[in-house]
């Protein structure tokens, strides 16, 4: 049975304000995300349709908070909360030190990681 872990995982980096850490287990991607500072993702997912992330997610906060924005509301997820982002939210990370681990189709977040994660220039590659 395919397995990973922080340790383990072999992609992604560490960009600065986050650190992104993930391994394809087809069909899903799993990323474990670590944030240092307050992170809005608005302006990243501007070319997305609606300006929002389409790709669905299932996840889990280990520390700090997870907000996610959608047309009509927002929803908090806090250290010790399972989350599911539906198609349509925006992150936003407004407390440093947040950790989630999240699993998404892997071909759905590999378009929104190209928008997002890569406008931010990895600092150990």
């Amino acid at each position: 049975m395919p397995k990973v872990s922080r340790d383990t995982a072999t992609q992604g980096g560490d960009y600065g304000p986050v650190v992104e850490l993930s391994e394809d287990l087809e069909p899903y991607t799993v990323d474990f995300r670590s944030f240092r500072e307050d992170i809005d993702l608005t302006p990243l997912l501007k070319e997305l349709p609606d300006g929002r992330c389409q790709c669905p997610h299932w996840g889990y906060v280990f520390k700090g908070e997870l907000v996610l924005r959608y047309p009509d509301h927002e929803e908090t997820f806090r250290a010790g909360e399972a989350f599911y982002a539906p198609p349509g939210h925006v992150p936003v990370h407004t407390a440093p030190g947040t950790e989630y681990v999240q699993f998404s189709p892997t071909e759905e977040v590999r378009r929104a990681s190209a928008i997002t994660l890569n406008r931010f220039p990895p600092l150990n590659g």
